[in-house]
């Protein structure tokens, strides 16, 4: 358990292995906070069972399952970036992330795409770095955003990464369902 610094609330960790290395999983009582791409397996300690008295960080990691076995489209978490007294990140970032959430699974979209979707048409550059800076990837698909000729182009956990999780929503998908 890590002590947060912003509130008194206690924050968990687990970590869960999946198709694109390992992934931990950050939450408190109330809302997942972050998820982060590891890139070295985890050491048993940081492989513990997620807290079950953690809500938050055991719906994240069935969800997260769920989403790298083709059972799940779309998550319902609730999210540190919804948090209305202390939410992460700058007005513009969320807004960013907020329009992330708006893109389909298997669907792609521009940065200058997405840039126009939240008012500010010559924001494309802004909108990759506020992606750079999304906590929790995957649960806001970042990765759904390419450059304007469709190339694969920058994701905070890789540019590989980023292509694994696109192939996977474009793979046919047995008994896929959006779980709410």
């Amino acid at each position: 358990m890590l002590a947060d610094t912003q509130t008194t609330r206690r924050v968990h960790a687990a970590t869960i292995d999946s198709p694109i290395g390992p992934l931990r999983i950050v939450a408190d009582e109330r809302a997942v906070r972050r998820i982060d791409m590891l890139d070295h397996a985890a050491t048993e300690p940081e492989r513990a069972h997620t807290d079950a008295r953690c809500d938050p960080l055991h719906a994240a990691a069935e969800q997260l399952r769920a989403y790298f076995d083709h059972r799940l489209t779309d998550f319902d978490l609730p999210l540190a970036i919804d948090d209305a007294e202390h939410p992460p990140g700058t007005p513009f970032q969320r807004r960013v992330w907020g329009a992330l959430r708006a893109v389909r699974y298997g669907e792609r979209v521009s940065y200058a795409a997405l840039a126009a979707r939240i008012g500010a048409p010559n924001a494309a550059r802004a909108v990759g770095l506020a992606n750079a800076r999304n906590p929790l990837p995957i649960v806001v698909p970042c990765h759904r955003v390419i450059g304007a000729d469709g190339s694969l182009t920058g994701y905070a956990g890789g540019v590989q990464r980023k292509g694994r999780l696109l192939a996977l929503e474009a793979a046919p998908e047995p008994a896929i369902a959006a779980v709410r």
